[in-house]
């Protein structure tokens, strides 16, 4: 069940914050809990088990390390949190890698080892990543155990952020799941952020999406270096209005039930270099690699071959969580040996540049950076690459160019106006306007807005989400 659906529109939404708020403070937790279950379970029921093998091994083990702790056998305590993150890291390399590292002996040693196409289960490398902040967090007495095994289940499960994040650490809704107050401004807020990551979602990432991928199935025989441009960006400016949009929704869905979940996106491609541009997308993802693998090797506080070496480490498993490919190890990758150039020799070149050059060579290594990201396979990587570059006889431009110029370009042109911060502002310039309606006309807009996505969903046959698959 994905949120941009008239399923959860329309039938599990309104029934869960119907169900939430008629039962007692002291049942929201349960209803909630029930909810989120459901919710994972509509598409693939049989990965409940697996995700509550996890919930249950996370609460055993956290307890184990809790109870050593407490009678000094720091030690034993450090070898069980090592037996814990041999747990989780077994769980999401079984379902996620194996086939993978089988297929990658076979082609790399001529093997011909068989094993069963293994299903991924939805959310798992977020869960997982849940678990291991969580662990993690115990073990250093930054947050106290949670004894309540339906407190931490559901801070595992809560099916806003379950499927794609963010990233919540369990130190910011520790004390939320045990009490939380909505206040009707809170819950329309919650609202109004849920309709503009549909709208986000729906109106924006779908129509780009559905462009990129009818330029995608063309025959290389069509190509155009244009036409392989145009795709290239329409991908870029969908992933983020699907991701972040997602987002969006899910930080509005918790506000609706009184949890505040940190942003993920701060307008990533006004970046003036892609190390700022990784500190403004999926954030709670790079906060995460940073307190839990980064600084742990030492940070930026060792020599500069070991900045490297974390950097490079932190990259290559960035790469790889994203997915089991060749094309997310090359891509984390991509950007590792990018940020660190930036780091020791590119910034003094960058920051005297005239800033629409920044900006200009953050975006051109960020759409090529996502060329790389799409495909399953090196050699279509390289394909369009040489395309987007002219390698070849390719033509540079033709009718069937034009043609999906022209269909894309009102959706890349609100695409770009919604990637730059002009809707803060404006919203700064109303705020300051005074006049009567003003409140109404606003709360206008965003029933306009529903009713505009519900539009598009009634036609719509194309509606996936990018990271699902992850």
């Amino acid at each position: 069940m994905v949120f941009s659906s008239f399923t959860f529109l329309y039938w599990f939404l309104p029934l869960v914050l119907l169900g939430y708020y008629l039962a007692r403070p002291a049942f929201q937790n349960y209803v909630l809990l029930a909810a989120s279950l459901v919710f994972y379970s509509w598409g693939e029921p049989k990965f409940v088990l697996v995700l509550l093998a996890s919930i249950a091994g996370n609460y055993g083990l956290t307890l184990w390390i809790d109870a050593l702790q407490r009678s000094d056998r720091n030690r034993q305590a450090k070898l069980v949190l090592t037996t814990a993150v041999l747990f989780n890291v077994v769980i999401l390399g079984y379902f996620k890698y194996m086939n993978f590292f089988v297929d990658s002996i076979n082609n790399f040693f001529g093997t011909e080892i068989l094993i069963k196409k293994i299903a991924l289960p939805l959310g798992i490398s977020f869960y997982t990543f849940h678990a291991l902040s969580y662990l993690f967090d115990v073990y250093r007495k930054k947050v106290e155990v949670q004894r309540n095994p339906v407190l931490l289940a559901l801070y595992f499960v809560i099916f806003p952020q379950m499927i794609a994040g963010p990233i919540v650490r369990y130190h910011l809704i520790a004390h939320q799941l045990r009490e939380r107050h909505v206040t009707l401004g809170m819950f329309a807020e919650g609202v109004k952020r849920f309709i503009i990551g549909l709208a986000k979602k729906v109106i924006i990432a779908n129509n780009l999406g559905l462009v990129a991928d009818e330029i995608s199935r063309l025959p290389a025989a069509d190509s155009t270096v244009a036409l392989t441009w145009l795709g290239a960006i329409c991908y870029t400016l969908q992933i983020y209005f699907d991701f972040s949009g997602y987002s969006d929704m899910a930080i509005g869905l918790a506000r609706m039930f009184g949890f505040q979940f940190p942003e993920n996106f701060n307008y990533p491609y006004i970046s003036k270099s892609i190390s700022e541009f990784w500190r403004r997308w999926h954030m709670t993802l790079g906060l995460w690699f940073r307190d839990y693998i980064y600084i742990p090797l030492g940070g930026n506080r060792v020599s500069r071959w070991k900045v490297i070496r974390n950097l490079s480490v932190v990259w290559a498993l960035t790469g790889l969580w994203h997915g089991a490919e060749w094309t997310f190890v090359l891509w984390g990758v991509y950007f590792g040996v990018i940020i660190i150039l930036e780091k020791f020799v590119l910034n003094q070149i960058l920051t005297k540049l005239w800033a629409p050059i920044q900006h200009f060579y953050a975006l051109f290594l960020i759409v090529i950076g996502w060329v790389i990201f799409r495909h399953e396979s090196v050699s279509d990587v390289w394909n369009d690459l040489c395309f987007m570059f002219g390698a070849g006889q390719v033509p540079w431009f033709d009718t069937r160019t034009l043609y999906y110029w022209m269909k894309a370009w009102p959706y890349l042109l609100v695409g770009v106006i919604g990637s730059v911060p002009v809707v803060p502002y404006a919203s700064k310039l109303i705020e300051n306007v005074k006049f009567s309606f003003k409140g109404h006309i606003v709360d206008a807009c965003y029933i306009v807005l529903f009713v505009l996505v519900t539009m598009f969903l009634v036609d719509a046959t194309f509606n996936p989400f990018i990271y699902f698959r992850f």
